[in-house]
């Protein structure tokens, strides 16, 4: 493929090429947690009235009985999927309204104290309920709960066929379709790793948390400053990204920078098959009515894996995600590393969604080197300092263009802003408006002014309403009353509770089917790797 300008072009003159290009397709996954009028996370189960967490194909739960996920359909036009994500909004807070609980507005918990239990998400009885279960279980004793609490967005990406067939042609590259789709997507994910510190820095939402988040036999650092009873990193953006938040020690063993896809699903085989002597310890064994965790090796299944984007491939019912991608190739990526921004009812609006398209076709369209052992890494630590120092005017990260090389973090942003303008300028080619110029003008100016970015806005924050819980207790307050006053006719009310009521069926229908033992349904699961 020839230069990231020489690509432009041949897009710019071919308007078949044009009209690929600009047809993206997305969907959204939206956590939350449910909370009780004590401004606690509610003990209660997950609400029958919004159907089966099992079966419901756009309301589930993640880790918690009261850590609810929305998941939009897949949609080729950003106003439809924040729609879609719209709707699941009000339906639930009209459930919730009856159960005197709100949706959490942020990503780090509210407060956690030491004897309210953190409820584990529940599935029913059926086998594969079991399964998602004892997952959960094994993450409490191989982390702690409390990390579990945090809540965030993924964004689910992807480009048509006929993108693919053009860059192909162009790129005269004989591979067969799917492989060189699979490794064009592959050199976007290593792109993202170079330049989601930008992301983050315009959109991390997370610099500050209860300070009972933090178990107390854990030290935090020395430069954590406290505001009352919340905790924050005066230049922090995103510390649910931190290794205060959602990371795990034990996965810095595991060398992956997604080079190709077997060296990708092959790292992930051996995790998940080879014993991790501190999970042996642990023991599998079955205690108090629950396994304590699905195996002992370095990861349960391949979504203990944490990482700002993975390739992704739609599953066939009980197929391992890396056999999927092992026997199909890449469907599309999941961006892992989008927190709920408080002063947005649904956590991120249309200039989020619309950076996100033009960032993730920069990374698709620009030369994509594989990572070096050090390149890797270097690309991990620019991500842990813009997590923690972002906002920091003196911050150095290393440059992704040369490894040996440090620069200004605030003149990188600037400069890759600059090269996205060109991204910008095709996505606005077939607009009646200019959305995606107008957006990346405001990213700038974020760049330019530190203090309206959503951290900055969040510890000011802080500081107007007295601590972490107070200012997100009031956010929560306001978005559940929005989502209440906003038109919801009765046809989309009986729909939604169509749906519910047919996937409790399905869940029954699930449980009746199953003619195994667990510990059987296991071995046949694990058979795959």
């Amino acid at each position: 493929m020839g230069s990231f300008d020489d690509t432009l072009s041949a897009i710019e003159h071919n308007p078949a090429f044009l009209t690929a290009c600009t047809t993206q397709f997305r969907g959204i996954e939206r956590e939350s947690l449910r909370i009780n009028e004590e401004l606690l996370i509610t003990q209660s189960a997950h609400p029958e009235l919004l159907g089966s967490a099992l079966t419901h194909p756009q309301v589930t739960t993640d880790f918690s009985e009261a850590q609810l996920e929305f998941i939009t359909a897949v949609h080729p036009r950003i106003d439809t999927c924040l729609y879609d994500l719209q709707k699941l909004h009000q339906f639930t807070c009209k459930q919730l309204a009856l159960m005197n609980e709100t949706l959490w507005a942020g990503s780090m918990p509210p407060a956690l104290p030491d004897d309210r239990p953190i409820p584990v998400a529940q599935f029913g009885t059926s086998n594969v309920a079991q399964m998602k279960t004892t997952y959960r279980h094994g993450l409490v004793n191989r982390y702690n709960a409390n990390m579990q609490t945090i809540s965030g967005i993924h964004y689910n990406f992807s480009m048509s066929d006929k993108f693919f067939v053009h860059l192909q042609q162009m790129s005269s590259d004989a591979l067969s379709h799917q492989t060189f789709k699979t490794k064009q997507y592959f050199n976007l994910i290593r792109n993202f790793h170079r330049y989601s510190p930008l992301f983050v820095y315009l959109f991390g939402a997370s610099p500050a948390f209860d300070e009972s988040f933090i178990p107390t036999n854990h030290q935090l650092r020395e430069d954590v400053l406290t505001l009352n009873n919340t905790c924050y990193l005066p230049y922090a953006t995103s510390l649910r990204m931190s290794d205060i938040g959602y990371t795990s020690e034990a996965q810095k063993s595991l060398y992956i920078c997604f080079n190709n896809l077997e060296n990708y699903t092959e790292s992930l085989r051996e995790a998940i098959k080879e014993t991790y002597p501190p999970y042996e310890a642990l023991g599998s064994q079955y205690e108090d009515g629950q396994y304590k965790q699905l195996n002992n090796a370095l990861l349960q299944i391949e979504n203990e894996f944490y990482g700002t984007i993975r390739p992704k491939r739609v599953c066939a019912s009980g197929e391992a995600p890396i056999n999927a991608l092992s026997r199909a190739g890449v469907e599309y990526v999941e961006v892992r590393c989008v927190d709920i921004d408080p002063f947005k009812p649904m956590g991120l609006d249309s200039e989020t969604l619309i950076f996100l398209d033009m960032l993730l076709l920069y990374c698709l369209l620009e030369d994509s080197p594989e990572f070096s052992e050090l390149s890797c890494r270097q690309a991990q630590d620019n991500l842990a300092a813009v997590i923690k120092e972002g906002r920091n005017p003196s911050l150095d990260i290393f440059d992704p263009s040369a490894t040996h090389k440090k620069v200004r973090f605030n003149d990188w942003c600037i400069e890759l802003l600059g090269k996205l303008e060109k991204i910008a300028k095709l996505m606005d080619t077939l607009q009646a408006e200019s959305p995606y110029t107008k957006t990346l003008k405001q990213q700038l100016e974020k760049c330019q002014k530190p203090e309206t970015t959503p951290s900055a806005r969040v510890i000011e924050a802080l500081r107007e309403y007295g601590d972490h819980s107070s200012f997100m207790h009031h956010q929560n307050a306001i978005w559940q009353q929005y989502f209440l006053d906003k038109p919801f006719s009765e046809e989309s009310l009986s729909a939604f509770k169509t749906i519910a009521a047919n996937s409790i069926a399905q869940q029954q229908a699930i449980e009746q089917a199953d003619n195994q033992s667990f510990e059987a349904y296991l071995a046949n699961y694990y058979e795959q790797y």
